[in-house]
């Protein structure tokens, strides 16, 4: 049983759904639609005001364009991926076609973290904003003991401290919510999902739209402030850390490649869902990172409701906005919550299928077709990360393991164009292989502006996920077991 296993893209395609059929119901649009549910969120209305106050200044602008470039060139890369191999799994999937088990595994445990924290730092950001809308416009002041996370980070220190809070209820219920609603089904979630796309994207046109009348150029000025002596504390190395830091808000359209087994003509529509997802998001980023530094110093985006900030130092003519701010962000926040909490049951029925995982994360329900037990088991590890952990630990956490899961990608692409140059591609990565290889420097240098913490608690994260793949997954894993059944060598 070899850990450097491959399996064919043959296999691949012909198990699509082998035993455990899920419903394909998803479309191109509604697939953009879900991209757009899980970028649009965090990025705009939490982590913005935080990477500009404390790394770029008005430059994460910047970030943004350059966070956006690493996406679109991991994007082609996943496009081509998901066109050729449209099989739930995503990026754990393709690696397995062209890296082997051993970094397949890698990549599954890596998007754990990925997918695991980021709802659970979405939920958080979440829990901000209803705290702050029930204040202000119900009179109700939810507790801080019960709206807070009892851990908190000092930076330098990879040991959490207690802050005295209890928990954080309101991110410990939506997570709770919105798993149930995920295990009845993924076209009624797609259906909640569309409605709450509408609803954002059109309050963040408004923002961006009626913000513009009222920004202030002085606050542009300086546009990217002089480095404070630290690495990633304005200056150009804080656009480089700025732009690691809100790469988490990205990941949608990699959330888009793990409904492949749910879609109804897959080499067409994971790509205009990808891709198409990813560029719409990208240009309502900028333009709203533009506009709420230019209404409010940078300096005083460093809350949990920086778009409230933003709204308020833009004058009376602006206040009007708060509400609708509020109620978009509630919505928007809690849709990207529910798309990360539908990719990661997903990438565990993969995992599970192959072997790597025990076979109860592969069961369907018997009525709503879905992966119910990975799903419960997804949102109660997140209700506990939310009620215990702050958004800034678990925002750089998501993002260095996004980022490692897309030079993964693009590593895959630059393989397989060299090793099966002959295999049908619905779609094909352009410039190869220029577009792979830009896509694996802008990744790996976001990743090295995340700082040393990070890094630290990725490779434990990952020494714990090679603890679990050689103490079970190698011994059961299907590939393994065949080729040693048919006495051949590892692929």
């Amino acid at each position: 049983m070899g850990i450097w296993s491959k399996k064919s893209l043959t296999r691949l395609q012909n198990e699509d759904g082998e035993g455990h059929e899920l419903h394909r119901t998803l479309n191109g649009l509604q697939l953009t639609l879900l991209g757009i549910g899980a970028i649009i969120g965090a990025g705009i209305f939490v982590v913005t005001g935080t990477a500009a106050a404390q790394h770029a200044g008005p430059a994460i602008v910047l970030s943004f364009i350059l966070a956006g470039m690493g996406c679109l060139f991991a994007g082609l890369c996943y496009a081509e991926f998901a066109s050729m191999i449209p099989v739930a799994g995503s990026a754990y999937t393709y690696g397995y076609a062209t890296l082997g088990e051993l970094v397949a595994w890698i990549i599954g445990w890596d998007l754990m973290l990925e997918y695991l924290f980021a709802s659970s730092a979405v939920a958080v950001g979440w829990s901000g904003y209803l705290t702050a809308f029930l204040r202000d416009y119900a009179g109700w002041e939810l507790p801080a003991a019960l709206a807070n996370a009892p851990l908190g980070t000092t930076p330098g220190s990879l040991v959490p401290h207690a802050t005295g809070a209890l928990i954080n209820l309101p991110a410990v219920l939506l997570v709770g919510v919105l798993t149930a609603l995920l295990v009845v089904g993924i076209h009624e979630s797609a259906r909640v999902n569309n409605l709450i796309v509408f609803v954002k994207v059109a309050i963040v046109l408004l923002v961006i739209v009626f913000g513009a009348f009222h920004v202030e150029r002085e606050h542009w000025t300086p546009f990217i402030p002089p480095n404070t002596g630290r690495f990633g504390e304005f200056g150009w190395s804080g656009v480089l850390a700025g732009a690691g830091v809100i790469f988490f808000a990205y990941i949608g359209f990699d959330a888009v490649s793990t409904a492949a087994q749910e879609t109804r003509n897959p080499s067409k529509d994971l790509p205009t869902g990808i891709l198409g997802s990813l560029i719409v998001c990208t240009v309502l980023y900028v333009l709203m990172a533009a506009v709420m530094t230019g209404l409010a110093p940078y300096q005083t985006l460093d809350v949990a409701e920086p778009v409230y900030v933003a709204i308020s130092e833009g004058g009376p003519a602006l206040q009007w906005l708060r509400p609708i701010v509020g109620v978009g962000a509630i919505a928007g926040l809690a849709s990207v919550v529910l798309v990360m909490l539908m990719g990661q049951p997903r990438i565990f029925f993969a995992m599970s299928r192959d072997g790597l995982l025990p076979p109860f994360f592969g069961r369907i329900h018997p009525r709503y077709r879905t992966p119910y037990v990975s799903t419960l088991i997804t949102g109660g590890v997140a209700m506990v990360v939310a009620g215990l952990f702050p958004i800034g630990l678990l925002g750089h956490l998501v993002s260095i393991g996004t980022l490692f899961a897309f030079v993964v990608v693009c590593a895959g692409i630059l393989v397989l164009r060299y090793k099966r140059p002959e295999l049908p591609r619905p779609f094909r990565t352009p410039f190869v292989p220029v577009v792979p290889i830009l896509g694996i420097l802008v990744c790996t240098a976001l990743m090295l502006g995340l700082g040393t913490e990070t890094w630290i608690r990725l490779i434990l994260w990952l020494a714990l996920g090679l603890v679990i793949y050689f103490g079970y997954g190698r011994k059961h894993s299907r590939v393994g077991r065949e080729e040693a059944a048919a006495g051949t060598e590892p692929r």
